[in-house]
């Protein structure tokens, strides 16, 4: 029995589960997410809390047990509070604004790079933070990881935009001692 997946999923006050036969929408404060079913796996709600079980001991269906539970999981976390990631922005002259749904970054390049905000997401800009934020985990990870890799941290002075808890090894420049 997967370890993940034999866990009941609650849902707080405020969120709805609706369960179709090859679909599952989840309702909350923040927002709705559509997940879609496979085969094998088999959802009940039962007073205020959600069970994912698997008909049968297939690999497949083994694996993707404690992955929809996760899913699930994911889903009444980001319609309840939602998800957000922080990146920070470093290096002399490195700009970033928010116009309308673009982001527009100035990080060294001898123009400016325009990135696209998809919706759903929300960007805030506090100083050299930048704040992207959503109910969709994967899609928020998604678009911090596309705007990191716009101009990734270098190992030297660590110039770049980088997460907010990554840690960068430095190097030492050609000289080879440490500064």
């Amino acid at each position: 029995m997967s370890r993940i997946g034999k866990l009941p999923i609650t849902l707080p006050s405020g969120v709805e589960l609706d369960i179709n036969q090859d679909t599952i929408q989840v309702k909350g404060p923040k927002g709705n997410l559509n997940l879609i079913l496979i085969n094998g796996i088999t959802i009940k709600k039962e007073d205020n809390q959600i069970f994912v079980s698997r008909i049968d001991d297939q690999k497949v269906n083994k694996s993707n047990h404690g992955l929809y539970r996760s899913l699930i999981n994911n889903m009444v976390i980001g319609v309840s509070q939602g998800f957000s990631k922080k990146l920070e922005i470093n290096g002399v002259g490195f700009k970033v604004n928010v116009l309308g749904a673009v982001l527009k970054l100035n990080v060294g390049f001898s123009h400016d790079v325009n990135f696209n905000i998809p919706e759903g997401i929300t960007i805030n800009i506090d100083q050299n933070i930048i704040t992207v934020s959503g109910i969709d985990k994967q899609q928020v990870g998604q678009v911090a990881a596309e705007i990191r890799a716009i101009k990734k941290p270098e190992p030297y002075k660590g110039k770049g935009i980088k997460y907010i808890d990554e840690r960068i090894i430095r190097k030492s420049g050609k000289s080879g001692k440490e500064k």
